[in-house]
């Protein structure tokens, strides 16, 4: 058996000084091709997937065994794919210790306890409720609600004794993480959605995720987002959508249905989402069209439009109040 042979056995992260010793590999080998460099003198098969957990795995091999896995890359491991196959692994470490690997590794140096940890290989995989606090200590607002809301919807976390559990803690940034646990919701089917939610709460509007809206044949669209009195939808409008999750954007029966059943829609893009302000201008632009065609409607009709939802609070839209029923 050649070496290019027995390099296909060689599965998973590997230290490359040990294969060369072992005669698995020449240094020449570790050069070439055939392996992908992970970190320093840690490798893999080039044939083998690139995945964030082969990062984990491959970082496992050279941290000290005092190194937890947690944050987005515990929810990967978990089977939460909150982290792209490259992005820095993320650790707690204890206080006095430091790491550095070349931007490959995202350590916050902090205390754990043994209940907050689990063993994973030579070092610590955090447990879902410490996995869940790191992902909302030191984070932008938005992106720690919606990476809550996706280990929520997927019951990797308990959330009554997870707010009980914060309510106790005093670590830098407790209070920012409580914010995100009250403004999360498990209803939000994916991240650009969740941050989409928290940017318009934040800015005083009250979206309904997840909202069915029927006709007269039944139920037919579930747009990212709502304000059912205003029969207005937010959707989302990313490449992320496949298979067989339905978007408004190719769906035209459903938009037309939409539109006949007297909705408006706004469709959000990825670079739309990059621009909070911009957002939020777009979205109250909308708000103040529909209130002012519903206002139009009650005094052509004399009628009161049937409520089908929670209040919508819009603040600003109009002088005097900010409550719309």
């Amino acid at each position: 058996m050649g070496r290019n042979a027995r390099l296909i056995d060689l599965t998973g992260p590997f230290v490359g000084s040990e294969a060369v010793r072992a005669g698995d590999l020449t240094p020449g080998q570790l050069r070439g091709p055939g392996v992908r460099r992970l970190y320093r003198d840690i490798y893999s098969a080039a044939a083998e997937p690139e995945t964030h957990l082969l990062y984990c795995r491959g970082a496992a091999l050279f941290l000290p065994p005092e190194a937890v896995i947690t944050g987005r890359s515990a929810a990967t491991v978990r089977g939460v794919g909150l982290a792209a196959a490259r992005d820095p692994v993320e650790l707690v470490v204890p206080r006095p210790m430091r790491i550095a690997n070349g931007g490959r590794l995202r350590t916050r140096r902090a205390s754990t306890t043994p209940g907050e940890r689990e063993p994973w290989g030579p070092i610590g995989l955090a447990v879902p409720d410490r996995m869940a606090l790191d992902l909302l200590l030191e984070r932008p607002l938005s992106e720690a609600v919606a990476d809550l809301d996706a280990v929520l919807r997927a019951h990797l976390v308990d959330r009554e004794p997870f707010a009980r559990m914060l309510a106790c803690r005093h670590d830098n940034g407790i209070r920012h993480a409580r914010r995100a646990e009250e403004l999360a919701d498990p209803l939000a089917e994916s991240r650009p959605e969740s941050r989409m939610r928290v940017l318009l709460v934040l800015d005083g509007l009250e979206p309904v995720p997840q909202y069915w809206v029927s006709d007269e044949r039944g139920r037919f669209a579930r747009p990212d987002l709502a304000f059912p009195d205003l029969l207005l939808a937010v959707e989302y409008d990313g490449a992320w959508r496949e298979g067989d999750r339905w978007a408004l954007a190719r769906d035209r029966e459903r938009l037309n249905r939409l539109h006949a059943a007297g909705w408006e829609v706004v469709f959000v893009t990825a670079a739309l989402l990059r621009d909070p302000r911009e957002l939020v201008r777009v979205v109250r632009a909308a708000a103040h069209r529909r209130l002012a065609h519903r206002g139009t409607m009650m005094s052509q009709t004399g009628a009161r439009l049937r409520h089908h939802g929670p209040t919508v609070r819009i603040r600003g839209v109009v002088g005097g109040g900010d409550r719309f029923t």
